[in-house]
């Protein structure tokens, strides 16, 4: 069994082949897929998706790089949304939220400011609501660690994790799990593939963020859960370890970060 702790199969550059592509990964043996929300419009498309696949679940958030179009109103319609989400088994996590400080565009001091707000606001609704969270982390890591610490969520996962070992050991002592997925697969990607090499099995659980982050051997093109194994695969090599133990490690990792999910079996 692989998990897919991050796939926006939700995005346009899917069309209308997401039900076939979750079809596909899932003869692949991706048992899950978590598709997190970006912003207020695609809640109901995520929760729709998730409920149409016998292998997909998803969560709910309010993603940094649409801060810019986001109003306060919609920190108040994630909150409200939460307590019917709930209710709905196929629900796991707060996400995608966090920061970005790698577009020019999110990097003035009012948009960081802005950015901050609206990451700590979800903290609280997380906190409030005893859910993880999935983090975006993107040249910003020592700030989200500032607000984890600060306002707790119940663990989560770093997505995409590129930071330094010290950094991957603070989130991991927060309670956090590091996502890792396609750029791992690139033989010049030093940095993730001593991070993925050199760290607990326990932190590490898998991604595709598809469509984009596509591996190495896929590159430029669209990326897809379906990919998720092979990105198993490497990381299983870079750990001497099979691939079925890595999968049945990394699988672990995912419930234990998301409870929800593995109440689903």
């Amino acid at each position: 069994m692989w998990i897919d702790t991050h796939c926006h199969l939700d995005a346009a550059e899917f069309g209308d082949e997401n039900a076939a592509i979750a079809a596909r990964a899932l003869q692949q043996q991706v048992d899950w897929i978590v598709i997190p929300a970006v912003d207020v419009h695609n809640f109901e498309a995520v929760g729709r998706l998730a409920n149409g696949q016998p292998n997909c679940t998803y969560a709910l958030g309010i993603h940094p790089m649409c801060v810019p179009r986001a109003s306060l109103a919609d920190l108040a319609a994630l909150r409200a949304a939460i307590p019917a989400a709930l209710a709905d088994p196929r629900f796991v996590a707060i996400g995608e939220i966090g920061l970005d400080f790698f577009l020019p565009a999110l990097c003035t001091p009012e948009m960081r400011e802005k950015q901050a707000h609206f990451y700590a606001e979800q903290l609280k609704i997380a906190r409030d609501f005893g859910l993880p969270v999935l983090l975006h982390v993107r040249r910003s890591q020592d700030t989200i660690l500032k607000f984890l610490r600060r306002i707790p969520p119940a663990g989560g996962i770093a997505h995409a994790f590129n930071g330094s070992a010290q950094q991957a050991a603070i989130f991991v002592a927060l309670g956090m799990r590091l996502g890792f997925g396609g750029a791992m697969t690139f033989s010049r990607a030093l940095q993730i593939r001593r991070l993925a090499q050199d760290m607990p099995l326990s932190a590490l659980v898998l991604e595709t963020d598809a469509p984009d982050i596509a591996p190495a051997w896929l590159h430029p093109a669209r990326n897809s859960p379906e990919q998720l194994p092979q990105i198993g695969e490497v990381l299983a090599q870079l750990r001497g370890m099979t691939p079925a133990a890595l999968a049945a490690a990394t699988s672990s990792n995912a419930r234990a970060a998301l409870p929800r999910l593995a109440l689903l079996g």
